[in-house]
């Protein structure tokens, strides 16, 4: 049987995905039909569970280097400054949440690190390639590929669909595409340089008595961007004069040149969620399975953690134990649905003038995803994001429960009692605690509150970090 996994659609999903099977010497193609990377900003925000992902997957230091903290807004109302504020405050990390505040990064900047990692493991996006057909039958998926006029015929072992909310996958599958589109309502996206801002803060501009009908200047870590939003009231076609109107009309000053413009687009509420996410041996993830609006920052994040959660599993398949895929659609469209619901709040909001809309609470950072029975009552429980917790290594070294976890592996932890036979099982102990095999010390108690433990509990935590198992 084919090993081979053909990933279509290398933006966040695709990536992350990718990286997860060539990491797991999991043979995988990805493909893209663009001739060219994408050069925007679009999905700018990187929440707390996302980035506890790419810690897992080696890339969150280039992450960090890269990003920036979100920024101070400063809001200005008929032309005059009236006050400052952030959307969300940011919070101390904590021994079970090291990463708890949303970064800031261009979903260009974030590919090119997820390309250069890839590419670490001899996997490179193949541009400019498009699928043009595919079948399957019991035993794989036969896909057709062009490039440049000319085809090509290959066997893989599943097709991954993360080609967008136009999705090719989706659509030759028949599965429905089921929400709305609202045209009533636009929105004007681009990224653009206005050098007389100072480029450490955001900006809110709006008329004094409509204070939530303006535009929005976010600074871009990396250079002297900002990212523009403004709602569209005419039917335009995006450009740097239109965008300097724009600001014109609300900045309430004559400085504010726009130059440079990179990145333009014109939003929609597209308001989706695919029927299912799961046809035999093909897969729907990210933007194919899910549209979400802006609000919240949740289409990027949600797409990746979906990529996370079928990764392992599609390994699993293919070493022989295929009882796991199903789970990927339970699991996954979950979740989907409800962030479409969250996000669809914070836009019903925005629309409604609420300045609730604006600022962002511990919901929209992912960290509560749960894949729990909605009976069980325990905490934590079988389902739930595995907590981190600082512990001592055998040897006295300093490390954290998220050193144990990353990696494909999965990880069984042993609370007070020997190590489960495996070469990632580790007993968690208290300090002078004897105990034979791999072990950490649990100095301050964190590990054993973080799990509720007592002495004798047993974790299974999955690869992709959330718990298999309590016993």
């Amino acid at each position: 049987m084919a090993q081979l996994v053909l990933v279509a659609g290398a933006g966040p999903t695709g990536l992350t995905l990718a990286l997860d099977l060539a990491r797991r010497d999991i043979p995988v193609r990805i493909i893209d039909k663009a001739a060219t990377f994408f050069a925007g900003s679009r999905g700018d925000g990187i929440q707390p569970r996302t980035l506890e992902v790419f810690d897992d997957l080696g890339v969150l230091d280039a992450v960090h280097t890269a990003g920036m903290p979100t920024p101070v807004m400063r809001v200005h109302l008929g032309g005059e400054f009236v006050t400052e504020r952030r959307m969300s405050e940011p919070v101390e990390p904590t021994p079970a949440v090291p990463y708890p505040n949303p970064w800031v990064l261009g979903q260009s900047q974030t590919e090119a690190i997820l390309r250069a990692r890839l590419a670490e493991f001899g996997v490179r996006v193949e541009l400019g390639t498009a699928l043009a057909a595919f079948d399957q039958d019991d035993s794989g998926v036969t896909a057709t590929l062009e490039r440049d006029g000319v085809r090509e015929t290959l066997r893989a072992a599943y097709l991954v669909g993360a080609d967008g909310g136009k999705s090719t996958v989706r659509k030759a599958l028949g599965i429905a595409f089921e929400g709305e589109t609202d045209e009533s309502l636009r929105m004007l996206l681009g990224d653009v340089r206005a050098d007389a801002l100072d480029h450490e803060f955001g900006y809110w501009f709006a008329a004094a008595d409509q204070p939530m009908q303006g535009i929005a200047l976010s600074p871009l870590p990396g250079g002297r961007h900002f990212q523009f939003a403004a709602p569209l009231t005419a039917d335009e076609q995006p450009s740097l004069e239109l965008l300097q109107r724009y600001a014109d009309r609300y900045c309430g000053r004559d400085d504010v040149t726009l130059t440079d413009l990179t990145w333009a687009t014109v939003w929609r509420p597209n308001i989706r969620l695919a029927q299912r996410f799961r046809d035999g041996r093909v897969f729907l993830a990210g933007d194919a399975a899910h549209a979400h609006p802006p609000t919240g920052g949740q289409g990027l994040n949600t797409g990746i953690q979906d990529a996370y959660n079928l990764g392992w599993k599609l390994a699993a398949a293919l070493a022989g134990d295929d009882t796991l895929l199903d789970s990927y659609e339970t699991e996954r469209r979950t979740v989907a649905a409800r962030v479409l619901g969250l996000s669809s709040e914070l836009l019903d909001k925005l629309i409604d003038g609420d300045e609730d809309a604006m600022r962002r609470g511990p919901e929209t950072q992912q960290l509560d995803i749960s894949y729990r029975d909605p009976a069980v009552r325990d905490q934590p429980a079988t389902g739930d994001r595995a907590p981190d917790a600082p512990v001592k290594d055998d040897a006295g070294r300093p490390v954290r429960l998220f050193d144990l976890f990353r990696g494909p592996h999965a990880t069984v932890l042993s609370f007070g009692t020997p190590p489960a036979a495996g070469p990632d099982a580790y007993a968690v102990v208290r300090p002078g605690t004897p105990v034979a095999g791999p072990h950490v010390v649990d100095v301050d108690g964190h590990a054993f509150t973080a799990y509720a433990a007592v002495e004798g509990t047993r974790v299974l935590v999955r690869p992709d970090g959330y718990i298999g198992a309590i016993s």
